[in-house]
């Protein structure tokens, strides 16, 4: 790269000096292979290779702190280094995007019912005894039938959390992200719009059953079994979650 912009960068005309600056970082970072913990360039070695000011490249460093691409520390030894954004983070941000964006349960349940049994279906004859060991022991959070709504809650957050860690088992980065990002925005619906106000014993009956049933089939290598007890897990978990959103409507109009 020049000592200058390039004349990509110089033709984001909309964009902000510092954010142009923030983006010509992050290629740096790729063209020199850097990896997380690895040191960037100081300050007067960025003015100069980007022919930009102080104020400039500060505000540049700046950006890329907020959103944890780099780490500065101070004292001896201290710098600027590059950062690893971590799953939770990445998901507090995308979280902030659709903030807004009026996602509904029928958006989330669309994604999950196309990603989930596919997922499930290459985990077959693919994941370790204590993985299986793992995903059995989440299910002791709901062994036993809730007695109210505070337990019924929790019990729910715990199967999302079931679904969370299975994608962290999948190969596949990307669709593993997507997937715990559906479970997290669930969980957060559960605990701020009050769902599951009256236990329900029969669907807990199916859900661990459900479970059950495909921890079965993932111990067995069967793939199509695997796909085809998510899909039902998923028709059946997108029922019962329209169900208790009209619930949560009926009793915000009553108030």
């Amino acid at each position: 790269m020049s000592e200058a912009l390039s004349q990509e960068q110089k033709g984001r005309s909309r964009r902000s000096r510092p954010l142009r600056v923030a983006d010509a970082i992050k290629e740096l970072v790729v063209e020199r292979g850097l990896k997380p913990g690895d040191r960037l360039p100081g300050e007067a070695e960025l003015i100069a290779r980007f022919g930009m000011s102080k104020g400039t490249i500060r505000e540049a460093m700046r950006l890329l702190q907020a959103q944890g691409l780099i780490e500065t520390k101070t004292g001896p030894g201290g710098g600027s280094f590059v950062g690893e954004v971590t799953r939770e983070r990445a998901h507090a941000l995308l979280a902030n995007y659709f903030y807004f964006r009026d996602v509904t349960i029928a958006d989330i349940y669309q994604v999950r019912i196309a990603l989930e049994p596919e997922l499930a279906a290459t985990l077959a004859g693919k994941l370790s005894d204590a993985q299986l060991a793992e995903l059995e022991a989440i299910m002791e959070h709901y062994a036993d039938p809730a007695v109210d709504a505070d337990e019924e809650r929790r019990q729910h957050i715990a199967s999302l959390r079931f679904h969370a860690r299975l994608s962290d088992f999948g190969q596949n980065a990307l669709l593993g992200f997507f997937i715990s990002f559906m479970a997290q925005i669930l969980t957060d619906l559960t605990v701020y719009k009050r769902l599951y106000t009256t236990p329900n014993h029969d669907l807990w009956q199916r859900g661990r059953r459900h479970q059950t049933d495909l921890i079965a089939a993932l111990r067995q290598g069967d793939g199509a079994r695997a796909r085809e007890v998510m899909r039902s897990h998923m028709e059946m978990a997108r029922a019962l979650m329209d169900a208790q959103e009209a619930e949560v409507m009926k009793r915000f109009i009553a108030e």
